[in-house]
């Protein structure tokens, strides 16, 4: 190899799975039409990946993090700061930065729906947000931005503020919100103040003309914000600090974008990415070609579809996605093969059989057209057993990638 290539990282988020009944005992991977990964298995290396550690289950937002060199335990800010970055709404070193949900409460504050029927047109969403964003409670300013369905992205703005607080989301129906508490006493200034939002935010949202219009069309009234994941935004070393290289984020989630953002890379967008299984596929390998062509150095591609249908139990669709997947790498390699260095993996396992993440180490291959190949023959969580790399952590895939690719000086004289 003379030269450098560019770095090529894809992630089918909970791609691994288990031994499924429904599929006469074989995981989606091994039932899918791959041949663009097998090839890329049977060319190249491959490993089992414990994402975090072993017998650790993954959360999406901490395997990213791990998937690009970072240690979570070190500089994982919260849940609520990656989604706010993700969704395009400013945070700033201090903000207390949640995710959200629009919810519908009975007037006693139970949840009678967390995701208010999750649906809602543009319009629903911008008379919640303008609701919401701008509230002023004691001297916290509310910054509020909808993002997809019934998401959205809250922050807090304002002096002596901190994250340790327990959620508000009972995360089931049947409950009321819960009471915030503070987890330390210099947070219970925040606590006090989510406190005083959720019964602020039902005032201003239950009398709305869009739930009267939703209750005529039989909508659930989308009445209360239930939020979670509380942290604070801090400031870590880039990849370009760490690297000197430019990176590229292709995905369509705010979580995963906003982590990517997190680690200083830059969103791309891609008409018609959009997380579910209806994405559009070619348009995301076009836009990683042109990615590569251009001068990012990284270029990280996320498919969600792959988790959709996980947590859905859809056998069917998890191996549409895979195979999809597939036909998009083909295109990326057909045009560009010869100028990449590419990863292929999940960011955790996980199994139609129980529908939720789990410890279950991912396959991972990396490939490039002068890699020294190991025994392997199809790209499967089975196969990936008997890999050259062996088993490895999410820390070891960014080094493993960027040292192929030319990034990494040598160590030593």
């Amino acid at each position: 190899m003379s030269g450098r290539r560019k770095a090529v990282f894809v992630v089918m988020d909970g791609l691994g799975d288990r031994p499924t009944p429904e599929l006469g005992g074989k995981t989606p991977l091994q039932v899918a039409k791959t041949p663009t990964l097998d090839r890329l298995a049977k060319e190249g290396q491959n490993a089992l990946m414990d994402v975090i550690g072993p017998g650790i289950t993954p959360g999406s937002d901490t395997a990213h993090l791990a998937l690009f060199g970072y240690d979570p335990h070190d500089s994982y800010p919260g849940r609520g700061p990656l989604e706010v970055l993700g969704s395009g709404l400013e945070s700033r070193p201090g903000d207390i930065a949640f995710r959200s949900n629009f919810a519908s409460v009975d007037s006693k504050m139970v949840v009678t729906d967390r995701r208010a029927g999750r649906f809602f047109t543009p319009e629903e969403q911008a008379a919640l947000q303008t609701a919401i964003d701008g509230i002023e409670i004691d001297d916290v300013r509310v910054r509020f931005l909808a993002t997809v369905e019934h998401r959205g992205a809250l922050v807090l703005r304002g002096p002596g503020l901190y994250p340790d607080i327990t959620d508000v989301d009972p995360h089931e129906e049947g409950k009321k919100i819960l009471v915030c508490k503070a987890l330390s006493p210099e947070s219970q200034k925040t606590a006090d103040i989510v406190n005083k939002l959720m019964i602020e935010a039902n005032l201003r949202m239950k009398d709305l003309p869009l739930n009267k219009d939703r209750k005529k069309r039989g909508k659930p009234s989308a009445n209360a914000i239930l939020l979670r994941g509380p942290g604070r935004h801090g400031e870590i070393p880039t990849l370009k600090d760490k690297y000197g290289i430019k990176a590229a984020v292709i995905a369509g989630g705010a979580l995963y974008i906003g982590a990517a953002k997190y680690v200083g890379m830059e969103h791309v967008p891609v008409e018609g990415q959009t997380g579910t299984i209806d994405t559009n596929f070619h348009n995301i390998a076009m836009k990683a070609i042109e990615c590569i062509k251009s001068d990012y150095d990284y270029i990280f591609v996320h498919i969600k579809a792959t988790d959709n249908a996980s947590h859905d139990g859809n056998a069917r669709e998890k191996i549409l996605a895979i195979e999809r997947t597939d036909a998009l790498v083909d295109e990326i390699l057909k045009a560009v093969g010869d100028r990449i260095v590419i990863a292929v993996t999940g960011d955790h396992s996980s199994p139609l059989t129980i529908k939720e993440h789990s410890c279950d180490p991912v396959p991972l291959v990396l490939w490039a057209d002068f890699m020294r190949p190991d025994s392997v023959e199809r790209f499967s969580e089975i196969d990936a057993a008997r890999g050259g790399l062996g088993t490895i952590r999410g820390m070891d895939v960014l080094p493993l990638l960027l040292g192929y690719s030319g990034y990494i000086s040598k160590y030593g004289a």
